[in-house]
């Protein structure tokens, strides 16, 4: 089955050019010109969504936290694709939850190649037969082939970024992570990713997964791990 992909940019020009190049690649592309009009769509039906940052009433990063906030949406993948190109722009939008962040002008080929990428991560685990497995500290489990986290046995949803990272730093109690380490593992495909995206997830998680936050503890000149 084609995967369902949602263009939203109130410049015509770009989004219907990225329609037909990912319609191209065998994609099935829906557009909205504005965030409100993608509010009036099944948002949860889409496999991704791309979406521009500087837009009418309601701005890409606005409609980011809106998706993230809904329990329906709130694992649906997002790429901005933005003019907004500074640095303090881009770990804005990955705060909001973002799965990739394009600056324009960019090259479709480029584009067409992270949608690959943040599909492939965000599909779901091939089901295996022997019993699930659930890493746990105390009252925090993680459970990878459903990719669920539990705190005191209530769920909290963690976009994919923050879920690869705790189950890492869970997987490896007592063990300190570099940065880089962190950046191999978790964004394997990516040309560029700053240290400072490593620390805006990392400062999510610990706000996320409540008493058990002050478990990941900062290594001044090392980085991150997770200590009993």
């Amino acid at each position: 089955m084609s995967k369902r992909l949602l263009v939203v940019d109130d410049e015509e020009t770009l989004r219907e050019a990225l329609r037909f190049n990912l319609e191209a690649e065998g994609y099935e592309v829906d557009t909205a010109g504005s965030a409100e009009e993608a509010l009036a769509l099944d948002i949860g039906s889409y496999d991704l969504i791309l979406l521009d940052i500087m837009m009418g009433e309601i701005s890409g990063l606005q409609l980011a936290r809106i998706i993230r906030a809904n329990p329906a949406t709130a694992s649906v993948p997002l790429i901005f694709c933005t003019a907004k190109d500074t640095e303090d722009d881009m770990i804005e939008g990955l705060e909001t939850g973002a799965d990739d962040y394009i600056m324009k002008p960019y090259s479709l080929r480029n584009v067409i190649a992270r949608v690959r990428t943040v599909l492939r991560r965000s599909a779901p685990a091939t089901p295996q037969p022997q019993a699930e497995e659930k890493v746990t500290f105390e009252g925090l489990t993680v459970i990878p082939s459903c990719k669920r986290c539990l705190v005191d046995g209530e769920e909290i949803r963690l976009p994919r970024k923050e879920f690869e990272i705790l189950l890492r730093l869970l997987r490896n109690i007592g063990r300190v992570f570099s940065r880089e380490e962190l950046i191999k593992d978790i964004w394997p495909d990516e040309v560029v990713v700053l240290d400072r995206v490593v620390d805006v997830n990392i400062t999510r998680i610990r706000q996320k997964i409540g008493r058990y936050g002050s478990h990941i503890k900062t290594r001044s000149g090392y980085g991150y791990g997770f200590m009993d």
